[in-house]
C-alpha cells in the first residue's frame, strides 16, 4: 500500500513483548518495565490476525522484536505461524543473542530466515556496563550458533556512541572478516530514557569512514543503510544514520508494538490502536496508519528529542 508520500509500505515490525533479560542503558530504565496485565499486551491471535491484515495490504517483510522476542514463551510458535501467512516472504528476528543457543534451531525450523544480533563492544566489562548486567561470552556463544545453525543472513548491530565505543570501530568491523557476517553501526538515538547520555555520545556515522578509510563502498540492497567492505571481507559494513542524513524518504516500514499500538513513525507521537479489533477494524487502523506516516520525523539530536513518548523496549527495536 503506498502512503501519503508514495512510500510503498512492505514492511512491518511487530513487537511481541516488552520485556527483557538485558537493561541497556539506551533502550530501557535499570528497574526494567512496568508489568503490564496480560489483558493489554496482544495475545498469539491477536498477533496472527495482525500478519495477515498487514499482508493482505501488502506488507511481505516481518520482523519480530521486543524487548528481547526470545523471552516469549511461545515465540517458536509465533514465527511458525506468521511465517505461513499467505504474502509473508520473510521472517527475521532482532534479538540479544543470549538466548541463541537454546533457540537458534527451533527457530530455523519456524521459518526463521535472518537475524539481527546486537552487539554494541567487544570489550566484557563494557558490554556488561551498557547492558547493566549481561555477559559478552553469552551473546558471542549466540552468535556462533547461529552462524552453525545456517541462517541465511545474520547481522550484528551496534550503536555507536561517543565516548564509549568509538574506540572500538575497527576491532567490530573486523568481524565481517573473521565472520560471513554484516556489521551496521546505527547513530544513538536520543529517546525518552536516554538522559544519561550527553551531547559527546551523539556522534555521527561518518566516524566510521574516518577510522577506516579502507573500506570500499557497495552497491545498496534496497535497505536503509550505505553499504561498504573491508577489503578481504567476508561481510559488509552497514551505516545507519537517523540523526546525520535521515532516510525517511525511502522508509518503507510500520511498527506494531506489543500492546497493540500501531506507530507509523518510529520517533512520531501518533499510535493507532488495534487490540480487541476484528479484521476489518483492523484493516481500516493499518490504512489509517500507513496514511499517516510522517514525510520525515523531523530533526534528531541531543537537543531536539524523539517524540516517540516511548522507550526503545516498549515500541520495538
Amino acid at each position: 500500500m503506498l502512503d501519503r508520500y508514495g512510500r510503498n509500505i512492505t514492511y512491518l515490525r511487530l513487537s511481541v513483548t516488552e520485556l527483557c533479560n538485558l537493561r541497556c542503558r539506551y533502550c530501557m530504565p535499570e528497574e526494567g518495565v512496568c508489568k503490564k496485565e496480560h489483558s493489554e499486551m496482544l495475545t498469539e491471535e491477536e498477533i496472527v490476525l495482525a500478519v495477515e491484515t498487514a499482508a493482505e495490504l501488502g506488507i511481505n517483510k516481518l520482523r519480530i522484536t521486543g524487548g528481547e522476542p526470545l523471552v516469549k514463551k511461545n515465540i517458536d510458535s509465533i514465527c511458525e505461524r506468521t511465517a505461513a501467512v499467505p504474502g509473508i516472504r520473510e521472517v527475521c528476528i532482532t534479538t540479544n543473542g543470549v538466548l541463541l543457543p537454546k533457540l537458534a534451531r527451533p527457530l530455523k525450523d519456524a521459518g526463521v530466515r535472518r537475524l539481527n544480533i546486537s552487539l554494541d563492544t567487544l570489550d566484557a566489562e563494557k558490554f556488561r556496563y551498557i547492558t547493566r548486567l549481561g555477559s559478552l561470552e553469552d551473546v558471542l556463544r549466540g552468535v556462533e550458533t547461529a552462524l552453525e545453525t545456517g541462517f541465511e543472513k545474520i547481522k550484528l548491530n551496534a550503536v555507536l556512541i561517543g565516548g564509549f565505543n568509538e574506540d572500538e570501530i575497527a576491532p567490530l568491523a573486523g568481524l565481517t572478516k573473521r565472520w560471513p557476517v554484516d556489521l551496521r553501526f546505527i547513530e544513538l538515538m536520543p529517546m525518552l530514557d536516554s538522559s544519561e547520555f550527553g551531547p559527546e555520545a551523539f556522534i555521527p556515522c561518518e566516524r566510521v569512514l574516518q577510522a577506516l578509510p579502507e573500506l570500499e563502498e557497495q552497491e545498496r540492497d534496497g535497505g536503509v543503510a550505505r553499504l561498504y567492505r573491508l577489503p578481504g571481507a567476508q561481510g559488509r559494513i552497514g551505516l545507519i544514520s537517523p540523526l546525520s542524513s535521515h532516510f525517511c524518504g525511502e522508509c518503507n516500514r510500520i511498527r506494531l508494538t506489543a500492546d497493540g499500538k500501531l506507530k507509523p513513525c518510529l520517533h512520531g507521537k501518533a499510535e493507532f490502536p488495534i487490540k480487541g479489533l476484528d479484521r476489518e477494524g483492523m484493516r481500516e487502523q493499518f490504512r489509517t496508519a500507513m496514511l499517516a506516516k510522517p514525510e520525515w520525523h523531523g530533526e534528531l539530536s541531543y537537543a531536539s528529542r524523539s517524540q516517540a513518548g516511548r522507550n526503545m523496549n516498549t515500541i520495538g527495536g
